[in-house]
This record gives C-alpha cells, structure tokens and sequence, in this order.
C-alpha cells in the first residue's frame, strides 16, 4: 500500500480516472490486482457448520434426557 502524502500529477490523473470509471456490473470477474478475491474458500465454513450441528444435536439430547427423568 502507498502511503506517500503527495501524489505526482500523472499519479493524481491516473487515480481519478480508476476512481471515476464506472462499475462493470455485466463482467463480475474479480480485479487482477486482488489476488485474494480469486481464491476459493479454505473450508473453514464446513468445520464451523459441523461444529454447530454436532452442538445442537448435543443440545437437544440433553433436553430430551432431562424431560425422560
């Protein structure tokens, strides 16, 4: 990331042309500089889906034990 304050005026120029252009809503391909929008998921979501099923049906065994007795 650039953190320079100052920008040179073709730098000035070529940010407000990126800024300026509108969106692409017909072509939703991720940007070439965003390396990280093209990545697909890690599988996290699969470990936390099991984790909150496994607690739920934990969850209702046990009401349904404590009603029993």
């Amino acid at each position: 990331m650039d953190t320079r304050e100052s920008k040179t005026a073709q730098e000035e120029y070529e940010h407000l042309k990126e800024v300026r252009m509108p969106e692409d809503f017909e072509n939703l391909e991720p940007d070439e500089e965003q390396p990280e929008a093209k990545r697909p998921a890690k599988g996290w979501h699969w470990l936390v889906l099991g984790v909150a099923i496994a607690t739920g049906l934990f969850l209702v065994y046990r009401l349904v034990s404590a009603l029993w007795l």
